[in-house]
């Protein structure tokens, strides 16, 4: 088997169920408080889920979304999508998938785009939310790069080498497919945990061997630690899913569902037109916003995959239940069926609001 439950993470050999109980904290409490409400109170959320959406969202009725960088609302700008049937109270700029969950609970968020892998998580730590509107990723988003100096010239290289992890995000799913896949077990690497947003740092100083980048941030890197011998390692792994995701407490409240409902036709077609007006994309987005040259933007767009939303949701199920699988082998989570973080009454919205050849 390539992997051990009882290898260690990091240079330290820190137990990994010991660092997931410093990692979740407060937050892990806030779980435990949770599964103590009225056996009511869950049979009624229950069944709010199982309710059909309403038709119209009720006037009132708002929205607080997750964008990045403003990257939703510079897609509507531009695409002039219109305005959607709800406010939106709060544009939030928060993606990583611990962020995220941690706003889900605090109640300052009620929709969020991420990967697979953050809803699995938030499951671990005994929160509910469901996924509701999904985006097929066909070509990799990611790549690993190397610090400067550094011998690696292929996954298989990475054997004994101190790898960047984020046991939360979609750069830590990628990695650990990497890795199945080279037949290394978690023995023969240092996972050292860290969080996406200091990766960059971490490759830099050397921290790190080895860390995944997004295909929008390695221009940059390259860029500047290219010519001091930093390579790119890329790999076929994909990360599958890119995903809209809601607190179960969210979708339980009719009138939200119903906007959240309403706001995924604008999501699926802000990034079909983001696919289909690379040019504007790169000067607006990438240019103006994210400081890349604009062959950097273009060397970032040339990869962009197409959107594909799916009619049916089965292939996304089988690789979410893949992914749960494969970090509960390493004794990341416990081990248990992904079925019910798929709110169906959703399933077909994104691919109704896109033309076919976005849709398969």
């Amino acid at each position: 088997m390539p992997f051990s439950r009882t290898s260690r993470i990091g240079t330290s050999g820190i137990d990994r169920r010991l660092f997931l109980t410093s990692v979740l904290g407060a937050a892990a409490g806030v779980a435990g408080l949770s599964g103590c409400a009225d056996s009511s109170a869950a049979a009624d959320s229950k069944d709010a889920l199982s309710a059909p959406l309403v038709a119209k969202v009720p006037a009132g009725t708002s929205l607080k979304i997750a964008s990045y960088s403003g990257t939703q609302q510079l897609q509507l700008k531009l695409g002039k999508l219109g305005a959607p049937p709800f406010k939106v109270s709060t544009w939030a700029n928060i993606s990583a998938g611990p962020d995220v969950i941690n706003a889900f609970r605090a109640g300052s968020l009620d929709v969020a785009n991420n990967a697979g892998i953050p809803p699995i998580q938030a499951h671990f730590q005994g929160y509910d939310a469901k996924i509701v509107a999904l985006n097929i990723t066909r070509k990799p988003n990611y790549l690993f790069a190397t610090k400067p100096g550094s011998d690696i010239r292929s996954v298989e290289d990475f054997k004994g080498k101190k790898l960047a992890f984020s046991q939360g995000q979609a750069q830590g799913v990628v990695l650990l497919r990497a890795l199945k896949k080279a037949g290394l077990a978690y023995d023969e690497v240092k996972l050292v945990p860290l969080t996406s947003n200091q990766f960059f740092t971490a490759l830099q100083s050397g921290q790190v061997d080895v860390a995944p980048l997004p295909n929008s941030q390695s221009p940059a890197y390259f860029q500047q630690y290219g010519h001091k011998g930093a390579r790119a390692i890329t790999t076929d792994v994909v990360d599958l899913l890119n995903l809209l995701w809601a607190p179960a407490s969210v979708l339980s409240d009719p009138a939200k569902a119903a906007a959240v409902a309403a706001y995924i036709p604008y999501w699926a077609k802000g990034q079909v037109w983001t696919y289909e007006n690379p040019d504007i994309w790169n000067e607006e987005f990438y240019v103006k916003t994210q400081n890349l040259t604009l062959a950097q933007a273009k060397a970032v767009t040339a990869l962009a995959n197409k959107p594909l939303f799916p009619t049916s949701w089965d292939e996304a199920i089988k690789w979410e239940q893949e992914t749960a699988d494969l970090l509960a082998e390493g004794g990341f989570v416990k081990k248990f069926d992904v079925g019910g973080l798929f709110d169906h009454r959703f399933e077909g919205i994104a691919a109704k609001a896109v033309p076919a050849e976005y849709r398969r």
